[in-house]
């Protein structure tokens, strides 16, 4: 028996099909609560369990986390640079997660980091990398930083400075 969606994970799966089968951007219709706070928000779409975009955004940059999670619904479909853009063949066989975000943090020491409890930002300059919490495969804090680093194109022997955040996870 399939699992009912969170309200946010139907958001992101009615955006993207929408987008997608060419009716354009959807209007997010009745906010639940969840939807009516403002904050970052990363949407993740999955195809028989593989990663197949992945868009957020670290800040809020809309009114509200509906209109977040339309807009990097959109863009991981279609937008993400690792992945060629969803078809509409493929729309069935999407798995949807939506991830809303709590304010960065400053890190003094990384050990105060967990990857399965805290996201991780490292930056240096401009350059900016961020890795979601309690990823398959992300075991430890060197290798967090280490893919942060890789995505922000900093190199390992540069200073970075470090933030940790929180994710509430949607499927």
């Amino acid at each position: 028996m399939k699992q009912e969606m969170h309200p946010l994970a139907q958001l992101a799966r009615k955006a993207v099909e929408g987008y997608v089968d060419g009716r354009g951007v959807v209007e997010p219709g009745e906010l639940v609560p969840e939807m009516k706070e403002r904050a970052g928000v990363f949407v993740s779409l999955k195809k028989h369990g593989q990663l197949r975009g992945c868009i957020g955004t670290f800040e809020p940059t809309q009114p509200n986390v509906a209109e977040e999670i339309i807009r990097n619904a959109i863009s991981s479909a279609t937008g993400d640079p690792r992945f060629s853009p969803v078809r509409p063949g493929e729309l069935n066989e999407l798995e949807y997660s939506v991830d809303v975000l709590t304010s960065p943090e400053p890190v003094e020491d990384q050990s105060l980091l967990d990857p399965k409890k805290y996201g991780v930002i490292v930056e240096a300059g401009r350059r900016r990398g961020l890795l979601l919490p309690d990823l398959e495969g992300v075991d430890g804090v060197d290798m967090q930083i280490e893919i942060c680093r890789q995505k922000a194109g900093i190199s390992p022997s540069e200073p970075v400075r470090l933030y940790r955040f929180q994710v509430r996870r949607y499927r």
